[in-house]
């Protein structure tokens, strides 16, 4: 009896300690493992690859590195190409996976490409970082507001015309004009310019400059409402009547805005690197290019050209400190 009481007592011990550790297990497996801390404030997990986490913000980036959404567009994360780019993120997640499975990442090669898409990266971060400080809109209305005070207004004229092959039957039309006859009509009966005859003539509104020669000095001092000719042009004799003049109207701030943050983030760019070519000790271990008869000349979208200001739009000037600056505007 003793000997059965000692074996069932045995028995009871083991079942406390067997239900203490299924209680432990069901406790781990009830614990949840924390959720990961989105990138960034609003960002959204949107696929794990393992134990990674593909975040919307991922899809987003790979978008604009793709050239298919502008930096800062919406990408809605329930169209199909957010799909799409959703499945190459996944899939480079996988191929970077077994990569580093195969340990082809310790591979030297394989250490220098990952070092020159750091150096990239980081390069492109703090250029990000400092244009962001810098073109603000306080920056691109005070450029604005500069351009507009170096810039001078145009003349514009809005005028009609008839083209005639000859002199004669250019004068013949101005008196049928002076006599009261209808403009839109002589044009459209007499006129040998096919690309204005059907509208009345109508040339819309220009500067004189974009016109050919002649139209200037016969423009110069007419009056709206005035019938000037018979001017020569390239042709023949063009007949005019003036129906307005007035000041070119200045470009506006939100025409202006594109050309002005692309010049202000260049001229950032090429500030901050002549700053750290200064600061730094670059030695050349290579001579200048020298010139070949016959070799192919670099393109004009060569990389070493990229960070020269754009030119300015039409009525945008640089400021007289940038170096270099663009061509000046139209004046």
């Amino acid at each position: 009896m003793g000997s059965i009481r000692s074996s069932h007592a045995l028995s009871g011990a083991k079942l406390a300690l067997l239900a203490a550790l299924c209680g432990l297990a069901l406790a781990a497996c009830n614990q949840r493992k924390p959720e990961p801390k989105p990138p960034e404030a609003g960002d959204v997990a949107v696929a794990t690859v393992g134990d990674q986490t593909v975040w919307a913000s991922d899809v987003k980036r790979e978008a604009v590195a793709q050239g298919m959404i502008s930096e800062g567009e919406p990408l809605d994360a329930s169209s199909d190409l957010f799909r799409r780019v959703l499945d190459e993120v996944v899939d480079q997640r996988l191929l970077a996976a077994e990569a580093v499975r195969q340990k082809i990442d310790a591979n030297p090669a394989a250490q220098r490409r990952l070092a020159a898409a750091r150096e990239r990266i980081l390069g492109d971060m703090l250029v990000e970082s400092v244009v962001d400080k810098a073109v603000n809109e306080n920056a691109i209305r005070g450029l604005y507001q500069e351009q507009q005070k170096l810039s001078k207004q145009s003349e514009e004229f809005h005028a009609r015309q008839i083209l005639l092959a000859n002199e004669a039957d250019a004068q013949n039309v101005r008196k049928l004009l002076q006599s009261g006859a209808s403009f839109d009509a002589l044009a459209m009966e007499r006129s040998i310019d096919s690309a204005t005859r059907f509208n009345g003539g109508d040339l819309g509104y220009f500067t004189a400059d974009v016109m050919p020669e002649g139209y200037a000095a016969a423009l110069k001092t007419a009056k709206p409402g005035e019938i000037v000719g018979p001017v020569k042009v390239e042709g023949g004799f063009a007949v005019l009547k003036i129906e307005d003049r007035r000041l070119e109207a200045p470009i506006t701030l939100e025409a202006a805005r594109p050309q002005i943050v692309r010049f202000l983030t260049y001229d950032e760019v090429r500030d901050l690197l002549e700053k750290l070519r200064k600061q730094a000790k670059i030695n050349m271990l290579v001579g200048p290019p020298q010139d070949v008869p016959g070799a192919p000349q670099e393109p004009a979208s060569a990389p070493a050209q990229a960070l020269r200001p754009p030119a300015a739009a039409p009525g945008v000037q640089p400021p007289a400190a940038a170096k270099p600056a663009p061509p000046p505007a139209k004046k």
